[in-house]
C-alpha cells in the first residue's frame, strides 16, 4: 500500500511513499520540531550537541535505521535512512549529520564488510548507545584519501597503528571508530586496511576540536594514534581492502549528505515563506510583490529538482541498481541548491537576515560544508565525468 503526501508550502513533495515511510517522517518530523528546534540555539552556542538529545535519537530508533532488528536496528530500508536525515536537517544540519555518519558510512561498512562476529558485538552498540565515526582524512589526505600516512604495523595478536586523522565527524561523542591506515606502504593504495577502533584502546585519543564556521554543534576533531593496539579480529574487510571499503562506503554516504542539503534548504526556504507572508512593506505583504513570489517560486523549483535527484540515487541504490553517478550528482546539485537558497533566505529577510536573532544566516553557515565534506564539489564532476565518458557503473578496481 502507498500513500501520496504533500506539503502545500515546501515539505514533502508529491512523490509516493510507503504507508511506513509516510508514518516515519511524520514521527521524525514530530520529534525534530519537539526536541531539537528548542535546543538549537543551545547547542550552536556552546557548539555542543546535547547528550540528552543524542540519548533520544537511540530511543527513537535513528542511529539504527538499516540495521536489522535482530542486532537491535530497526531493520528498515536506506531510503528510510534518508528520510530520516531530511527531516532532521530541516530543523538542525547538526544534527542531521550525526544521524547520516551514523547510518550511511559507520553502520553501513559494518554491515556490508564486517564478519559474523563483529556485527554481533558492535551494530548493538551503534544501534542502542554508541555514536560512531569515521576516520579517513588526514592532513595532507583529503580529496587525495589514498595519500594517507596512518601506519599499521602487525604486532602479535594485535596491529599497531601511528597517526593523526582530521576532520572527524562525531569525534568528540563517539566510542567506536572506522579508521584507515596503511598496512603496505608499498602496495600503495592496495595496502591500505579499515580497522574497528574502540575510543579506549590504548594509544587511542582525541584531538582538537574544529572551531567552524557551520554545524557548530557537530563535533569535528583530530584522532591521534600514537602506538594505538587494535585486535587483528577488529580488521574490517579484507586486509588491503580498505579502498574498497571506504570508496563504497561513501558512494552511500554522499546521498546522506544530499539528504541533509535537502533538509536544510527546507528549513531554509520554509523561513523565508513564514516571514515573507508575515513581513509588511508599502502597505501590503511582501509576498504580494511578484518580484518576490518570482524568487520563491524559483527556489522551490531548485529545492524540488534536487530533493528529487537525491530521492532516485536512494531509491536505486535500495533496488540494488548502479547509483555511483547518481549519488554523486545528487551530492553536487543539492550542496549548490542548498548553498542558493539559503544566501536568497537571508537576502528575503533583508536586515533581519543578516542578524543571529533570525534562523536564516545559521542555515546559511551550514550549507556551505555540503560543498566540502564526503567528497568536494569537483571530486564529484570528476567522478560523474569519468563515468558518463566511459560508460562504467563504478570506480572500483
Amino acid at each position: 500500500m502507498s500513500t501520496t503526501t504533500s506539503n502545500h508550502s515546501t515539505g514533502t513533495p508529491l512523490t509516493v511513499l510507503s504507508e511506513d515511510e509516510a508514518m516515519f517522517r511524520q514521527s521524525v518530523r514530530e520529534f525534530a520540531e519537539g526536541e531539537i528546534r528548542p535546543r538549537v540555539e543551545e547547542m550552536e552556542q556552546h557548539a555542543k550537541l546535547d547528550p540528552a538529545l543524542i540519548k533520544h535519537c537511540f530511543d527513537l530508533g535513528l542511529m539504527g535505521i538499516e540495521t536489522p532488528e535482530e542486532y537491535g536496528g530497526a531493520g528498515a530500508s536506506f531510503f528510510t535512512a534518508i528520510i530520516a536525515v531530511e527531516e532532521v536537517s530541516r530543523v538542525d544540519p547538526s544534527v542531521g549529520v550525526l544521524v547520516d555518519v551514523q547510518n550511511t558510512l559507520v553502520n553501513n561498512a559494518i554491515l556490508r564488510y564486517g564478519n559474523t562476529e563483529q556485527k554481533r558485538k558492535y551494530l548493538p552498540q551503534l544501534a542502542e548507545k554508541s555514536v560512531g565515526a569515521y576516520a579517513l582524512s588526514e592532513a595532507g589526505s583529503g580529496s587525495d584519501a589514498f595519500a594517507l600516512q596512518t601506519r599499521a604495523v602487525a604486532a602479535g595478536e594485535h596491529y599497531r597503528i601511528n597517526g593523526r586523522k582530521l576532520w572527524i565527524t562525531n569525534g568528540g561523542e563517539a566510542d567506536i571508530f572506522i579508521v584507515f591506515a596503511n598496512a603496505d606502504p608499498e602496495a600503495g593504495y592496495r595496502g591500505i586496511t579499515a580497522f574497528i577502533v574502540e575510543r579506549g584502546s590504548e594509544g587511542f585519543s582525541v584531538g582538537k576540536k574544529e572551531n567552524k564556521l557551520g554545524i557548530r554543534a557537530s563535533s569535528t576533531t583530530e584522532i591521534i594514534l600514537e602506538d594505538c593496539l587494535v585486535p587483528k579480529e577488529n580488521v574490517l574487510g579484507e586486509m588491503g581492502k580498505g579502498y574498497k571499503v571506504s570508496i563504497e562506503t561513501l558512494n552511500e554516504g554522499r546521498i546522506g549528505i544530499g539528504a541533509q542539503m535537502i533538509g536544510l534548504a527546507r528549513g531554509a526556504l520554509d523561513a523565508a515563506l513564514s516571514y515573507t507572508a508575515e513581513r509588511q512593506q508599502f502597505g501590503k505583504q511582501i509576498n504580494q510583490f511578484q518580484g518576490v513570489q518570482f524568487q520563491l517560486a524559483e527556489l522551490a523549483v531548485e529545492l524540488e529538482a534536487a530533493r528529487l535527484m537525491v530521492y532516485n540515487a536512494a531509491r536505486l541504490k535500495d533496488a540494488g541498481l548502479p547509483f555511483v553517478k547518481e549519488a554523486a550528482m545528487a551530492k553536487l546539485f543539492s550542496s549548490r541548491a542548498a548553498e542558493h537558497i539559503a544566501s536568497k533566505a537571508i537576502e528575503l529577510y533583508g536586515g533581519y537576515g543578516f542578524v543571529k536573532d533570525y534562523p536564516v544566516e545559521k542555515f546559511w553557515r551550514d550549507s556551505k560544508i555540503g560543498a566540502i565534506y564526503e567528497g568536494t564539489s569537483n571530486m564529484q564532476l570528476q567522478t560523474i565525468a569519468k563515468l558518463i565518458t566511459t560508460g562504467k557503473q563504478t570506480l572500483v578496481p
